[in-house]
């Protein structure tokens, strides 16, 4: 079991390592070397999901490890309370950021518009912490929008397996 630990409460994730490996493997390795700890969800979109992973709270980018490839045809949807990996329009760009889907969004799914944003785990407990979070305040911060006026941090990931 994951722990996200953030100044809002914690949050119980399961990993698919069968569905989704490398982003699993991934999401380990950066929660193992303490990339997440006092990292921020930057990016708060009430009714459609969270975003972080990969910023300070002076939304600096944090340092990555080399892009990750895409598992977005794993046949795992973007549910409510699912995590997934974060990228660019290149298809193969996922590093460290995630997002926490806070509804369905098919769009998002392999084959939609493109070829889609990888599920790699859910939510086991603690999305009454997801849903307060996406109810925070946010506004435009360093050229970023959808910012939580207030730093929404992730003071650490912790694998309890």
């Amino acid at each position: 079991m994951i722990t996200i630990k953030t100044n809002h409460g914690n949050i119980a994730v399961e990993l698919f390592d069968e569905k989704a490996p490398i982003s699993s493997e991934n999401f380990r390795q950066y929660a193992r070397d303490g990339h997440f700890d006092n990292t921020i969800f930057h990016r708060v979109i009430p009714n459609f999901m969270i975003q972080g992973g990969g910023m300070d709270a002076a939304m600096n980018s944090k340092p990555t490890r080399a892009p990750i490839k895409n598992e977005a045809a794993n046949g795992a949807a973007n549910l409510r309370g699912t995590l997934a990996m974060a990228r660019t329009g290149v298809v193969d760009s996922a590093t460290s950021q995630f997002f926490i889907n806070l509804r369905d969004n098919d769009f998002l799914n392999h084959g939609g518009r493109d070829y889609g944003y990888a599920v790699f785990g859910r939510v086991t407990d603690g999305m009454d912490v997801v849903d307060a979070i996406a109810a925070v305040a946010t506004g435009n911060v360093r050229g970023h929008q959808d910012v939580p006026l207030d730093a929404v941090t992730i003071t650490a990931v912790t694998i309890d397996e």
